[in-house]
């Protein structure tokens, strides 16, 4: 039984990947501008506390730009000294899924005086992104539906059912974004942000990226790298290994995850007064929630599964990118999650169901996974056993957050033609600050090594810390990025900060 289902595992994977992955992969289009490409007039409207918005419409597609247009919406806080003035400061949030403009207007809330009065911050909705043509794939009765099916363990048909609830995912999606799926990769979002800079009037950007936001950078410093007047990345991704070779930056995801996890449990053995879970054994005592929460889910009045062990490690591995500041709050939940209540059993709702069509759907259009079934198995047991704590829920589960994307982007019924997939050096840019924590459990710290090795001329700021990113986590390194972005100054060589974390 178990050959044959691997069998039309096999099967069912050909049938979908064979049409996308045997045809010609699109020409490269060539580093910065092109002709063609026209750049439209903002019509700027207030748009409160201090905003101004407007929509660009946009080639949705740049290898056939007399093609159909795509809307992006696109924020701008003016600078508070216009004599003074930078330039614009465009601010992405990450995801992919997290709305640019909206983090643009909460970053100006929050920053420096300086920060504010010398640059214009600015953010755009990426496309297949909140107000820009949001991509949309299950809706969330059908999407809890799916995760009502998995479990925290990889039992004996967890690849199978992996492999279907992918597929259904992907139909989903086709059938209500498949005209926009090829459009929506990272190098068609670099390419309307420069279309944006020349719209606003600038001759250069300064540029902050957080998490998946330090890709679309590092492919931005690559197509447009005399148009980068600077390039601060934080929470780093290593950008050749994102696109080009998934599988192993999905493993330093997986292990990130679980160290994260670990590290919080062990610090939650030994102070269990500020934990307030486990009495002593947190580890068996979240293993023990896990198995119960698989055996018997949580279900509303009408017996519909609202939580179980798989949307719980979603959520608990989520938190723990707030850092070491949140530990104790992880703690109490996880006590009210045992007493089977509390935001580790909140249900899937449209917001998440939302927010996760537009990871998958972005990762799948930027990576290359090899169309093979054999392969995505091993691999999932690979990430399975390298992840012991939350692996297997992530691995066997419906595609959902980053590294729980490959049952899908194997399947994925899309040309991907809006990759990017090199080069990285960002040759001829600005000397790039690239920030990492030894602590992130979303993008690992090598990712960040990594990229300043990368970068031309980059230079590697650490923090010693927990959390994703050092923004808002660390003074410290606040401090340094903030210099760079006012006067281009780059920490020394090899520079730690080692500060305790900023309260939440």
């Amino acid at each position: 039984m178990r050959r044959l289902a691997i069998l039309v595992s096999v099967l069912a994977l050909t049938s979908l990947v064979s049409p996308v992955s045997q045809a010609a992969a699109p020409k490269p289009l060539p580093a910065g501008g092109f002709a063609g490409v026209q750049v439209p007039e903002l019509e700027w409207t207030d748009c409160g506390e201090g905003a101004q918005c407007a929509t660009a419409q946009l080639p949705r597609d740049y290898r056939d730009l007399a093609g159909p247009t795509i809307p992006v919406p696109i924020l701008k806080v003016p600078a508070t000294d216009p004599k003074r003035r930078i330039g614009p400061l465009f601010i992405n949030p990450g995801g992919p899924g997290g709305s640019g403009a909206s983090e643009a207007l909460a970053f100006a809330k929050e920053a420096p005086d300086d920060i504010r009065a010398r640059f214009d911050i600015v953010g755009f909705d990426p496309r297949g992104v909140a107000s820009s043509q949001a991509v949309a794939c299950q809706n969330a009765t059908t999407y809890a539906a799916a995760f009502a099916q998995t479990s925290t363990r990889a039992d004996p048909g967890a690849f199978d059912r992996a492999v279907g609830l992918a597929r259904e995912f992907n139909n989903a999606c086709v059938n209500n974004s498949g005209e926009l799926l090829p459009y929506i990769g990272t190098e068609f979002v670099a390419r309307d942000m420069d279309v944006l800079r020349a719209a606003l009037g600038a001759e250069k950007i300064s540029y902050f990226g957080m998490s998946y936001g330090t890709y679309i950078g590092t492919v931005y410093a690559n197509l447009f790298p005399q148009r980068t007047r600077a390039l601060l990345l934080d929470g780093a991704y290593d950008p050749d290994t994102y696109a080009n070779s998934p599988y192993e930056y999905d493993l330093g995801q997986y292990k990130a995850v679980d160290g994260a996890l670990e590290r919080f449990l062990d610090w939650c053995a030994a102070k269990p007064a500020e934990c307030s879970f486990g009495d002593g054994r947190p580890k068996e005592a979240l293993q023990e929630l896990m198995a119960s929460l698989d055996a018997n889910p949580v279900r509303d009045a009408n017996g519909v599964v609202t939580a179980n062990g798989a949307t719980f490690v979603l959520l608990l591995t989520g938190r723990l990118n707030g850092g070491i500041k949140r530990w104790p709050v992880i703690g109490t939940n996880l006590a009210a999650a045992e007493q089977r209540h509390g935001i580790f059993l909140a249900p899937i709702d449209a917001d998440d169901a939302r927010f996760y069509a537009a990871n998958v759907a972005v990762e799948c259009a930027d990576r290359k996974y090899p169309a093979n079934a054999d392969l995505l198995e091993q691999r999932l047991e690979d990430a399975a056993h390298a992840a012991p704590l939350a692996g297997p829920a992530t691995a066997y589960g419906p595609p959902a957050y980053d590294h729980s994307h490959a049952s899908a982007c194997v399947q994925w019924p899309a040309e991907q033609r809006s990759r990017y997939s090199g080069p990285f050096d960002a040759k001829g840019a600005a000397p790039a600050l690239v920030v990492g924590n030894t602590g992130d459990p979303d993008t690992p710290y090598q990712d960040a090594v990594t990229l300043s090795e990368t970068l031309v001329g980059a230079r590697l700021l650490t923090w010693e810390g927990e959390g994703h990113m050092a923004n808002g986590r660390s003074a410290c390194a606040e401090e340094y990025m903030n210099k760079y972005l006012l006067k281009l100054t780059l920490p020394a060589p090899n520079t730690v900060c080692t500060d305790p974390p900023i309260l939440p």
